[in-house]
């Protein structure tokens, strides 16, 4: 009972430290956005306010919040029709619909910004911290995962591998390449130790991957290269972090893909729930995994908010840019409208993920 408690708490702070510095830093985007082309900014909360349940305090025109709802916040700005639905418009130059089309996209598209902003510097504060791992290219066997098809097979540490299925592998990514090909296939392995040539079968596992928009299987045995440990400078550790953003933003936007056209279930989708259970689990391996965890979050939180979605930021960019164009104002009901579309829509995502949430629970 314990230990369960424990883990109980982990979780829950470990999801309210991921989502509360992620909104923070979203919205931070906005708000300094706002600020800087000199729009007034009304609200600036963490978390929602429901029923009047939480704490507020008015500073300088702002009126600063925390909601005890911790799955999201937002930033009111003068003059603007958003998810609260607020009409109010006086015309007056510190108001969002005061300014221009550059200025309003600047404005909504900042948060999003920041996101990636803030999942560059975690990889590059864990690249200088944890420095970098080259893998060997040789296709010698650096370590062996327990219970995979590997150990089964008697494969250890320094094995240098020779061929798969009596093909010869060169390399690493030869031998990898082979294997891949192969899910839930017997194959055979020849390898050498100590100048001892070795040959036996194994069935391999088989594990999806993402290529393209297509998810494959692929074959797998549980093993890895020889990793050669290095320090990285920060200049180094800033252009990894910047390269690691954008694997995983591409990675984002190819999963969404596969999911639009099918070749992958919605079911596969995670929503609060089991970002708190994966929060919890990360966050006992240490809290620099915590921070890699948040960094993946804040890339998928970026790219799904500046989506041309009604509702989300990208939904206010296309706004931004239609009004624009035309150099006049949507009308009001047209605007309204957009927003409770994009509501209605938002809120029956919301309501599929946690059913997904919650059988994966239960399974």
């Amino acid at each position: 009972y314990f230990i369960e408690h424990n883990y109980m708490i982990i979780t829950i702070l470990s999801f309210i430290f991921v989502i509360g510095v992620l909104v923070f830093f979203h919205e931070m985007g906005h708000f300094l956005a706002a600020k800087s082309v000199g729009v007034r900014v009304e609200k600036f909360y963490l978390g929602f306010n429901f029923f009047g349940l939480g704490w507020k305090k008015m500073y300088k025109g702002t009126e600063y919040g925390i909601g005890l709802f911790p799955l999201g916040g937002y930033v009111k700005l003068a003059g603007i029709i958003d998810e609260s639905m607020d009409t109010e418009y006086t015309g007056a130059p510190d108001e969002f619909k005061s300014k221009n089309m550059f200025q309003k996209i600047w404005i909504m598209s900042a948060g999003v910004l920041m996101n990636f902003l803030l999942a560059i510097l975690i990889f590059t504060h864990l690249t200088y911290h944890n420095g970098i791992d080259d893998p060997d290219p040789r296709a010698v066997v650096g370590k062996v995962f327990p219970e995979y098809p590997a150990e089964i097979l008697g494969l250890q540490e320094n094995d240098e591998i020779l061929s798969i299925n009596g093909i010869q592998v060169a390399d690493w990514e030869a031998m990898t390449k082979e294997i891949h090909n192969h899910p839930k296939e017997e194959i055979e392995i020849s390898w050498m130790r100590n100048g001892e040539l070795k040959t036996a079968k194994i069935t391999t596992e088989s594990t999806p991957q993402l290529l393209g928009d297509e998810l494959v299987e692929r074959g797998m045995i549980g093993i890895i290269p020889i990793l050669n440990h290095r320090e990285a400078g920060l200049i180094e550790s800033f252009s990894v972090g910047i390269s690691q953003t954008y694997y995983f933003l591409n990675l984002t936007y190819r999963s969404l893909l596969a999911l639009i056209k099918g070749n992958v279930s919605i079911k596969e989708m995670a929503g609060p729930i089991m970002i708190a259970k994966i929060a919890g689990e990360t966050a006992s391996a240490g809290f620099n995994a915590l921070l890699g965890l948040m960094a993946f979050i804040s890339i998928n939180l970026g790219f799904i908010n500046i989506l041309p979605v009604p509702g989300l930021d990208g939904g206010h960019v296309v706004i931004a840019l239609v009004e624009g164009i035309i150099r006049k104002d949507l009308p009001l009901k047209v605007k309204m409208g957009i927003q409770q579309a994009g509501l209605f829509l938002l809120l029956l995502l919301f309501i599929t993920i946690m059913v997904n949430d919650i059988q994966r629970l239960f399974q």
